[in-house]
């Protein structure tokens, strides 16, 4: 069985990499879709954060380690770390805040980070979440190559998708 994170700051493809792998025939969620995500403290903060809902997300890797199909997981929590241990691969798709400011300025689907203050946000949680999470990752993929080449990479890590 072989469990995958797929993490990112805005912008670097963690949605398209997910629907394309989809397509090919894997299991594949975003956690940024559904009921994955509360808010909630950070332990010792009053702040609340997002954070993966760790009930949900146990029971979802459980059901994969159980059945023995490969399962993707993408986004980016403050939590996310709790799950490292269960994950093969922690892939951190990259590029330069310059790409990543122009594919949310260019997206339709999702409306964050077209204000002055979301872009600000962007910049900081940049300059503060990205160091984390390239010290925690196990293969780094530039998110600049074609997603063509991004999901091949991705899948070759699962092996072939489950039959269906």
């Amino acid at each position: 069985m072989v469990v995958i994170l797929i993490t990112g700051m805005f912008g670097t493809g963690k949605s398209a990499a997910l629907g394309q792998l989809r397509q090919r025939g894997y299991p594949a969620v975003h956690t940024d879709d559904g009921e994955w995500i509360e808010l909630a403290p950070v332990p010792g903060g009053a702040d609340l954060e997002r954070q993966w809902r760790e009930d949900l997300i146990g029971a979802l890797i459980t059901r994969h380690e159980r059945a023995g199909e490969p399962l993707f997981i993408g986004g980016t929590v403050w939590n996310q770390r709790v799950f490292y241990p269960r994950f093969r691969e922690i892939v951190l798709l990259s590029a330069p805040l310059e790409v990543m400011l122009e594919r949310i300025a260019a997206r339709d689907g999702n409306r964050f980070g077209k204000t002055p203050g979301e872009r600000e946000r962007i910049v900081a949680d940049t300059a503060a979440v990205e160091p984390l999470l390239r010290s925690s990752a196990t293969i780094e993929i530039d998110a600049r190559r074609p997603l063509a080449e991004v999901v091949d990479r991705l899948a070759a890590l699962a092996g072939p998708p489950p039959a269906t």
